[in-house]
């Protein structure tokens, strides 16, 4: 069958199958690492006790001491931007046209 086209698959599906193989793998990850063994734990099990250390908490609680003030300089942003954005437009300053649109 010399003069037929071939009709070529869609430009997204090499994404489709890329995401649909992450996706298994991730899956896969979390079963095996939720259910099998290693010693007397399972993955999670030894990352949960490890996070339950002292030392890991010490760390936690520097991590917050360190990024705490950044944190909340970035929590006081976000909130003035939200103001900014949700704000009425009739609430315009000086030199503002507030109302303009309106008919007398």
């Amino acid at each position: 069958m010399a003069g037929m086209a071939r009709a070529e698959p869609p430009r997204y599906l090499h994404g489709v199958i890329r995401f649909l193989l992450t996706l298994a793998i991730v899956g896969a990850l979390i079963v095996v690492g939720a259910t099998v063994k290693l010693g007397k734990r399972t993955f999670f099990g030894h990352v949960a006790a490890i996070w339950k250390t002292d030392e890991a908490q010490d760390m936690k609680e520097g991590i917050e001491e360190t990024a705490g003030p950044a944190v909340k300089k970035l929590e006081r942003g976000i909130k003035a931007g939200y103001r900014e954005a949700t704000r009425d437009d009739g609430d315009a300053g000086p030199g503002g046209d507030a109302g303009s649109s309106r008919s007398p």
